[in-house]
């Protein structure tokens, strides 16, 4: 760690992937404190994947972006995919109208599909597995 304060944002392990999400706009402070956490936690646990979910944002300014943009280009030097899931539309243009760009960032349109796109699946009842944008 780099003695950063903690974001508080929950970061879950599921098998080789982290699973975290922005509840709450972040302060930049927090922002930085997130990718540090976040980065080191990659590394530690050797996750080849990151979900980050962002549906519960309703702004991301410049900062935020480029620290994703940042954060993908350190999880990808790390061995790690990162998706960015659940971007509300409004965000999304408004990201466009002020030509914000997220550099190098996989985007998927819910965390179902960011999964599904990190590999996993989930399973019907019969244990059979099907893609997460293909089932009802």
């Amino acid at each position: 760690m780099t003695g950063r304060h903690s974001a508080g944002v929950p970061i879950l392990r599921l098998g080789d992937v982290l699973v975290t999400g922005l509840l709450d706009e972040l302060d930049d402070r927090s922002a930085m404190g997130f990718v540090d956490e976040l980065t080191e936690r990659i590394a530690r646990e050797a996750a080849t994947g990151v979900l980050i979910d962002i549906s519960r944002l309703e702004v991301i300014d410049s900062f935020v972006a480029r620290t994703l943009s940042e954060l993908t280009t350190t999880a990808r030097l790390l061995g790690a995919r990162v998706i960015v899931a659940g971007m509300r539309p409004p965000v999304a243009i408004t990201l466009v109208e002020l030509g914000l760009k997220l550099h190098g960032v996989e985007t998927a349109l819910n965390a179902e599909a960011g999964m599904a796109a990190l590999g996993w699946y989930r399973t019907n009842r019969l244990g059979e597995a099907t893609r997460g944008d293909d089932a009802s």
